[in-house]
């Protein structure tokens, strides 16, 4: 399986739209969710790709975040689900770049990370950061206040 990027052990990023032979391969090398971040109206979608992942044996699921409507209740529910989702995860939407703000969101909120730190993480990994300014500007938000919002 080809352009997965593996946050840590409990979450990886796929860069691509899945294929069937890709959840496929997710389950072999061990996957036991997929999360999917695209609308089902989004062109390239995989329209079937529940029945592909199931039929894998992987728990799916699909949360459609659009980087232009980002807002803290939709972010708190796609970790949530990451939270309680049999791990490891495997998220995706178009290009990574949602799926790979959102993994690493999750990341920084459960192990204590900056925005800064986890924004250093995601360009070590290969994420362009300052690809959807908006985007960063919530990522930094969110993972600023959530520990102030936790206390």
């Amino acid at each position: 399986m080809q352009n997965v990027k593996k946050i840590n052990d409990e979450i990886a990023v796929a860069t691509n739209q899945l294929t069937s032979e890709d959840l496929q391969q997710a389950a072999q090398v061990g996957y036991r969710t997929v999360l999917n971040l695209r609308s089902p109206n989004e062109e390239g979608v995989l329209s079937e790709e529940q029945q592909y992942a199931e039929a894998a044996g992987l728990q799916y699921v699909n949360i459609p975040v659009k980087p232009d409507n980002l807002n803290q209740e939709l972010a708190d529910r796609v970790l949530q689900q990451i939270e309680q989702s049999p791990k490891p995860v495997l998220a995706h939407c178009k290009s990574g770049l949602r799926s790979g703000a959102m993994a690493l969101m999750y990341v920084a909120t459960r192990e204590g990370m900056s925005a800064k730190e986890a924004m250093q993480r995601g360009q070590q990994m290969g994420f362009d950061c300052n690809a959807n300014p908006a985007m960063k500007k919530f990522f930094e938000e969110y993972v600023t206040t959530y520990f102030q919002r936790s206390e």
